[in-house]
């Protein structure tokens, strides 16, 4: 079982930046990759970024690229997406999540073992 917890969310102008952390516990950290997904309201759930179990690979939504980064810290068992020129088009519950397999399949996939209980980020225009 993992348990993952998100922060960082928040209100923040187009153009601002923010990070959020998500922090797991329960069991090895480095054997899950872990991706970050966001639903606005009305919308469904889609990928936003995802890394493999040491951070060697990593995967962006289109909609991010460029924009937003993903990046991991095994010691503290603590995964980031650091977001910046954000737009008001980001505005949603951002979640985190963990699974034992690749990262890049959380680019077609939202069938994953773990979630977290979502942060939400609203970006003013």
């Amino acid at each position: 079982q993992v348990q993952l917890v998100e922060s960082g969310g928040g209100l923040v102008q187009a153009g601002g930046s923010l990070r959020l952390s998500c922090a797991a516990s329960g069991s090895t950290f480095s054997s899950y990759s872990m991706g970050w997904f966001r639903q606005a309201p009305g919308k469904e759930r889609e990928f936003v970024a995802s890394c493999s179990r040491y951070g060697g690979s990593t995967y962006y939504a289109d909609s991010v690229k460029g924009r937003f980064t993903i990046s991991r810290d095994n010691d503290k068992s603590t995964v980031y997406l650091q977001m910046s020129s954000l737009k008001p088009e980001d505005t949603a519950v951002y979640y985190c999540a963990a699974d034992p397999r690749a990262a890049h399949t959380m680019r077609i996939t939202t069938s994953l073992d773990y979630w977290g209980q979502g942060t939400q980020v609203t970006v003013s225009a």
